[in-house]
């Protein structure tokens, strides 16, 4: 297994493909086995990287805290190690905010952004968001990480024609670490980048389920501080687009990759 050694950890990634490289982040609780649709219809004409982020998958864990910033500077280090000029950017959930996060940290580095089903600030505005998130924290401190997979399996992925997929993210979920999920967790309350979005120069794409978590209304008002950005919704779709709808997911990915051509 193709590991980077960082200072403290080793980075899990893949590599297939040839061409442009297109680099897919995952969400928090994920794997790169997650974008399995994506790497194999993209990896035809893509090199497509994938990569598990820090405390995740088969990456090493680290003592926290953990921060949007560090995972970010960590796929900073891995497109350098792959002496990649620039990328194509995929993010979704976490994903997306490490994808903005690194956009406006390391703008050299994003030759264009996706962000799917994310957003470019985690700020409590409502009782029942901060519910939500301390729920969450007190799920998988009791009751442990396969029952929350279990539990978002049910909401993200219903119906018995997804039962495969269902399952298969329950046992992906049950492997990670409980403290570096929790450490992953804590580092969304407050984080931001929305004062940063107007200085985004590269072409970007949003794209929105319409059953997500957030509002798209959310989703709007960010796509509209962005420069080169463009909002996608996909219909009858809930927070894991890539999987529960990868046909018109990945056209929709690859009409705007040909379009950076």
């Amino acid at each position: 297994m193709p590991k980077l050694r960082l200072d403290d950890i080793e980075l899990y990634y893949e590599v297939r493909g040839e061409g442009e490289p297109v680099l897919f982040i995952n969400g928090l609780g994920s794997s790169t086995e997650d974008w399995q649709a994506q790497v194999d219809h993209f990896s035809r004409n893509y090199q497509v990287i994938t990569f598990d982020i820090r405390g995740q998958g088969n990456s090493d864990t680290s003592p926290g805290p953990y921060s949007i910033s560090l995972f970010a500077e960590d796929t900073a280090k891995l497109i350098e190690s792959l002496e990649l000029a620039s990328v194509h950017v995929v993010g979704i959930s976490m994903g997306g905010m490490i994808a903005f996060q690194l956009v406006v940290d390391f703008p050299n580095l994003v030759k264009s952004l996706v962000i799917v089903n994310s957003g470019a600030q985690v700020v409590f505005r409502k009782w029942r968001e901060r519910f939500l998130f301390w729920q969450r924290k007190w799920i998988v401190r009791l009751m442990g990480m396969r029952r929350l997979g279990k539990l978002l399996g049910k909401h993200l992925l219903p119906g018995p024609e997804r039962e495969t997929l269902r399952l298969g993210m329950i046992e992906r979920w049950a492997k990670n670490d409980k403290k570096a999920y929790l450490a992953s967790l804590q580092a969304f309350p407050g984080w931001s980048v929305m004062d940063r979005l107007d200085t985004i120069d590269c072409p970007t794409l949003v794209i929105a389920a319409d059953q997500d978590y957030t509002p798209l209304s959310f989703k709007e008002e960010y796509v509209a501080e962005i420069p080169q950005a463009k909002l996608v919704i996909i219909e009858n779709s809930r927070h894991l687009t890539p999987m529960e709808h990868p046909g018109q997911f990945n056209e929709v990915l690859n009409n705007f990759l040909l379009s950076q051509k």
